[in-house]
C-alpha cells in the first residue's frame, strides 16, 4: 500500500490505472475521504464492501466528473434536477434518481435507484477523469465508525487493506454530502454539507425520510458514525457522571465539569467551522482512552441539522 500526494500528476495516473484494473483507491473529497472502485466492475465494488465490512444492503454513491455524466446512469433528469445541479454541483450534494440498467445491482444494493454526486475536490475530479469511468465510493473507514477527514484517520483504520491512498490534506467541509431523493417527491435522506433550507429555496418543500426503514442511501441506519468510546448527547440540566474519564465535545465554549479533555468546535459559534472540525475533534477524543464522550446539542438549522444527525447516530439508541 502506498500513500502519494494527490496533487502529483504521476500519482493520479497510477491511481487511475489501479481503478481501471479493478483495484481500490482512497481519495480525498471536500466532504470526507472516499474508498473508490470502478462503479461498473462488480468484483471491484464487492471488494470495497469487504474492506469496509459494509452490509450489502447499504448502497454506495457513484461519483462523476461532469453534470452531463448523470444521464449516462440515471433516468428522470428533469428541470428540478437541472436546477439543483446548476446550484450545488460540484459540491457536497448527492441526488438519488431511478438508475439505468448499466449500473450494477451491487452498487445500489438491488434498489432501482442510484445515488450520484459530483465532488468539488480537484484530486477527486482528476482521479475520475484519469480512471475513464465513474467511481463508486463510501467513506474510507470501517463500517459504522467515524468518517475520515485526514489521511492519518484512514491509515489507522483500513490503510493496509487498499491499493493506494491519495493524500489531499484535510477535508474542507468535513461532513458527508447531503442526500436528496427525487423519486418523485423531494425527500431528504441524509442531512449534510448543503443545508436543507438552501435546497428548499430551489425546489420548494422537502420531506424527511423516517429512520428505521431500509436505507435508500448511505448513512441511513440508526447507528452510525460511532467512535470506539461510548458517546452520549448531554441534555439540558443533566449532571456529568462522576468517577469516569470523560471528554466533552462543545460547540462554542467549554462548560464546567470534571473533563479530562475538551474539544470546542467553533468559538465564534459558526456552524460551518464546527462542521469542518467535527469528525477530526471526535477522532482526537476517541484516541485518549476515555470512558465516555459527552457531546453538546447543536441548533437544528443549517449545518446544525447535519451535525445533530451524526451525533444521534453515533449515540445510537439510549435508555430513558
Amino acid at each position: 500500500m502506498k500513500v502519494l500526494k494527490g496533487e502529483d500528476p504521476l500519482a493520479i495516473k497510477e491511481a487511475g490505472r489501479i481503478i481501471r484494473e479493478g483495484g481500490i483507491v482512497v481519495f480525498p473529497t471536500e466532504t470526507v475521504y472516499g474508498l473508490g472502485a470502478d462503479a461498473f466492475n462488480p468484483q471491484a465494488v464487492a471488494r470495497v464492501f469487504e474492506v469496509k465490512k459494509r452490509p450489502y444492503f447499504d448502497p454506495l454513491i457513484v461519483h462523476i466528473k461532469d453534470p452531463k455524466d448523470l444521464e449516462e446512469i440515471c433516468e428522470g433528469v428533469d428541470e428540478r434536477v437541472k436546477k439543483l445541479m446548476d446550484r450545488f454541483w460540484p459540491g457536497p450534494f448527492t441526488l438519488v434518481l431511478p438508475k439505468k440498467d448499466r449500473v450494477p445491482d451491487i452498487v445500489t444494493s438491488g434498489l432501482k435507484t442510484v445515488a450520484v454526486r459530483m465532488p468539488s475536490h480537484p484530486v477527486a475530479l482528476s482521479l475520475i477523469k484519469e480512471s475513464q469511468t465513474f467511481i463508486a465510493a463510501p467513506s474510507a473507514n470501517s463500517f459504522g465508525k467515524l468518517s475520515p477527514t485526514r489521511v492519518e484517520h484512514v491509515l489507522k483504520d483500513i490503510g493496509d487493506k487498499v491499493d493506494l491512498i491519495l493524500d489531499g490534506g484535510p477535508c474542507e467541509v468535513g461532513l458527508e454530502s447531503t442526500i436528496l431523493a427525487l423519486c418523485p417527491k423531494p425527500t431528504l435522506l441524509r442531512p449534510g454539507g448543503i443545508p436543507r433550507e438552501e435546497i428548499e429555496k430551489i425546489i420548494g418543500k422537502v420531506e424527511g425520510f423516517p429512520l428505521g426503514e431500509r436505507p435508500l442511501a448511505p448513512g441511513g441506519l440508526p447507528k452510525h458514525y460511532s467512535p470506539r468510546t461510548p458517546l452520549r448527547i448531554i441534555r439540558e440540566g443533566e449532571r456529568v457522571p462522576e468517577g469516569l474519564k470523560i471528554g466533552l465535545l462543545a460547540f462554542k465554549e467549554p462548560r464546567e465539569g470534571p473533563f479530562w479533555a475538551v474539544e470546542v468546535l467553533s468559538k465564534r459559534g459558526d456552524l460551518r467551522e464546527a462542521a469542518s472540525r467535527f469528525f477530526e475533534a471526535l477522532h482526537r477524543l476517541d484516541s485518549l482512552g476515555l470512558d465516555l464522550i459527552l457531546a453538546e446539542s447543536f441548533p437544528e438549522e443549517g449545518l446544525g441539522l447535519a451535525i445533530m444527525d451524526r451525533l444521534r447516530k453515533a449515540e445510537g439508541e439510549r435508555e430513558a
